[in-house]
């Protein structure tokens, strides 16, 4: 049954919470100091996979960045727009998230090779045969002190933005582009709260929780929280997909969209830290108890 309301579920351990507005069911909500940051590895997945959650932050008054990491060099379905696919995907982005309330100097473009990030895994020093990535707005220059790779540039971006929530497609998507990029960002996460490349910015006080979201397969495991929606929400998110015109491959993605309804789901991701005592019992001689007379 479509809800003519906004709700919010989440699910932590054997506890179901419910609420009208995401900070009411969050656990670490940081009231003013919230701050999203939705990593895309291409320009229509934040759209696609969060479009509903990017609404509902600007209702609660939560700035949003959207990170676009590839160029969209090869999301060409014409012959025609080989050569200039970058640029008028570049346009339909800046309309589809405006739509959405995001503010034009919340866009960002990395400008990583389209179906190439596996050339930029790590951190490698920038050197003429390993140009760094072409830059827009706010990442100035084709290096970024000196490196190039996703591992520098995520961690200079974090330290620059300062998110507290940070949103990203699941590891388990079929794009091997979405696979990489996740991988990279979870580790630049440590990175940008470490002393570690000082040149990129100041550490984070703290690491940003990280939330993951669907766009071409399901989640590795189930989803945290369920996010409903009147219609409307739902309206808006499938008329800025629609900014992604040249983009006629993700036309059975978008129906998926519409035939889900107003509604998505999101999985947050724990971090679970090696600690040498969690095995100690296991290793101990078990003491056997006698009969008891």
């Amino acid at each position: 049954m479509l809800k003519e309301k906004i709700e919010f579920v989440r699910l932590v351990g054997n506890e179901r919470r419910v609420g009208s507005t995401l900070a009411g069911v969050s656990r670490h909500w940081q009231s003013d100091k919230e701050y999203f940051l939705l990593v895309s590895p291409h320009d229509d997945d934040a759209a696609l996979g969060a479009g509903l959650l990017i609404q509902l932050a600007k209702r609660e008054n939560v700035p949003v960045h959207i990170l676009i990491v590839t160029d969209g060099g090869m999301g060409y379905c014409s012959a025609k727009e080989k050569d200039t696919i970058a640029e008028i995907r570049h346009k339909e982005t800046l309309e589809c998230y405006q739509s959405l309330g995001v503010p034009t100097e919340n866009i960002l473009w990395l400008g990583f090779p389209d179906c190439r990030v596996s050339n930029y895994r790590g951190r490698s020093p920038a050197t003429p045969k390993n140009p760094s990535v072409s830059a827009r707005p706010s990442l100035d220059g084709l290096a970024i002190s000196g490196f190039v790779g996703l591992q520098n540039t995520f961690t200079f971006c974090l330290r620059k933005i300062n998110p507290t929530q940070c949103f990203l497609p699941t590891q388990n998507d079929l794009h091997p582009d979405h696979r990489i990029i996740y991988e990279e960002f979870l580790i630049s996460l440590f990175h940008a709260a470490g002393n570690i490349w000082p040149e990129l910015g100041k550490p984070l006080a703290r690491v940003p929780y990280v939330h993951t979201f669907a766009v071409y397969c399901d989640f590795a495991s189930p989803p945290t929280l369920r996010m409903s929606t009147p219609l409307v929400y739902l309206e808006n998110k499938l008329k800025a997909i629609a900014s992604f015109r040249s983009q006629r491959q993700i036309s059975s993605l978008i129906e998926n969209v519409r035939h889900c309804g107003p509604e998505e789901y999101i999985q947050a991701i724990d971090f679970k830290l090696y600690h040498p005592a969690s095995y100690r019992n296991m290793f101990e001689e078990k003491k056997v108890l006698g009969p008891i007379r």
